[in-house]
């Protein structure tokens, strides 16, 4: 399918709803061809091949709005669809912030957001990427003895977006990714372990070898792990880590938990909250990233927004709705129902993990955590986690069952390190960095 073609329908879709009766509207067409595959051992276990479609309106009245999806495009069945949502609008209170976007555009640049390789792979090679990764995992240490399955994923998606107000626009992205969870054992006990990578071009993935080493390294290095003591101390979270502890502070900077006065950030635009080195960035004019787009969910142009500057809280991240609401503009972080992020990430440092760790005398390298303990009003985190002590600089011995816990604004300002291990795998990531204080609950 074309952009052309996805524009046709989403505009198709906007005729019927002001046909029926809608003020204004807004209509989003999405068509993906998705292949999966997953393998355990020598044996594929699921293979899989899709090509769905969607079309999502939004729909304005008298001040209210309301919104209906429908993988059905026939034209008939689709104005049913939207005659049933117009007429539950009798029950939808008035809202003074209800209503289309004032502004519409998109990013003028070449995003490079396809991948001629990802749809034109032979079934055969993906099927061996996973094949490879199990063969990698186990080749890794003897002590791999199976796996949760190893996985190769990809999809060619079109977005179609079509308004009342004349806005038309579509774009066309790729994705790809790899991933292994190997399952280790030594004298009765057992370790798992997972790693993945993800992008928008086959060039920007981790090979199979090394994706099935760095699993099965984690996975065995856990053998033997303790409780560590109870103290405050230094702790790095390693770069997978750091990208769930900055998407918790998305859920802070998201005007929609702001307005509700569930953030901690709430009327703090303009303080400096975070050390120095702490630089937050959404920004959706990215070339080849995942999160990247021309536009957002309303057709509002995406662009660069820096959220945290060296350390100081610079602005929300807005859609249109909660933008009137709290008096601002949109910064494209529209998702189409609620605020998302575009490529939301804290700038990477010059130094590696490696010289974090050994630039600590004592203290903790979290690998992995467990729970969602996160009180996002108060700022208040808290997580079961993984990892090893550090001692004088190096790695002593691995520790689990202990929790990590602080506050937000304390780790924000207590960060004195951030390495140079930024990936752009995900729509939230972090490089590996360092919180200079926090309490450790172990034995």
């Amino acid at each position: 399918m074309t952009n052309d073609d996805a524009i046709e329908i989403a505009a198709r879709a906007v005729d019927l709803a002001i046909g029926a009766g809608a003020q204004n509207a807004q209509a989003t067409f999405s068509v993906s061809q998705r292949f999966h595959v997953e393998a355990r051992d020598a044996t594929v276990s699921k293979l899989e091949r899709s090509a769905g479609s969607n079309v999502h309106l939004r729909l304005w009245k008298d001040g209210r709005r309301v919104a209906v999806s429908s993988s059905d495009l026939n034209s008939q069945h689709l104005r049913a669809a939207i005659v049933g949502a117009l007429d539950q609008l009798r029950y939808v209170a008035q809202d003074p912030f209800a209503g289309p976007p004032d502004e519409f555009g998109r990013f003028a640049g070449d995003l490079s957001l396809v991948d001629p390789a990802v749809s034109s792979r032979d079934d055969a090679e993906r099927i061996e990427d996973v094949l490879a990764l199990e063969r990698a995992i186990r080749a890794a240490d003897p002590r791999i003895v199976n796996s949760s399955g190893s996985h190769y994923s990809d999809a060619v998606s079109t977005i179609g977006l079509a308004s009342s107000n004349d806005f038309r626009g579509a774009y066309t992205a790729t994705r790809a990714s790899r991933s292994t969870a190997p399952l280790a054992e030594e004298s009765g006990s057992k370790r798992t372990a997972h790693y993945g990578t993800a992008g928008c071009f086959m060039r920007d993935l981790e090979d199979p070898a090394v994706v099935g080493a760095v699993a099965a390294r984690r996975a065995v290095e856990m053998f033997g792990a303790r409780k560590p003591p109870t103290m405050r101390a230094p702790v790095i979270f390693e770069r997978d880590v750091a990208a769930a502890v900055l998407d918790d502070v998305f859920s802070a900077v998201a005007a929609s938990n702001v307005a509700v006065g569930n953030s901690w950030l709430a009327e703090r635009i303009g303080e400096r909250v975070g050390s120095e080195l702490v630089t937050i960035i959404d920004d959706g004019t990215l070339p080849g990233r995942l999160g990247s787009a021309p536009f957002d969910g309303e057709g509002i142009a995406t662009r660069r927004t820096p959220v945290f500057e060296s350390g100081v809280l610079r602005t929300f991240l807005y859609d249109t709705y909660y933008a009137r609401k709290l008096g601002a503009r949109t910064t494209g972080n529209s998702a189409g129902g609620g605020i998302g992020a575009n490529n939301f990430y804290l700038e990477p440092g010059r130094g590696s993990l490696a010289e974090l760790i050994g630039s600590t005398r004592r203290g903790v390298l979290v690998l992995d955590t467990i729970g969602f303990a996160t009180e996002h009003a108060t700022g208040t985190y808290s997580r079961g986690a993984r990892g090893f002590m550090i001692e004088n600089g190096e790695l002593a011995y691995p520790i689990d069952e202990f929790t990590v816990a602080g506050d937000f604004a304390e780790m924000l300002s207590g960060v004195d390190g951030v390495a140079s291990d930024l990936r752009f795998d995900s729509t939230t990531v972090a490089p590996s960095f360092r919180v200079a204080e926090m309490t450790i609950s172990g034995n």
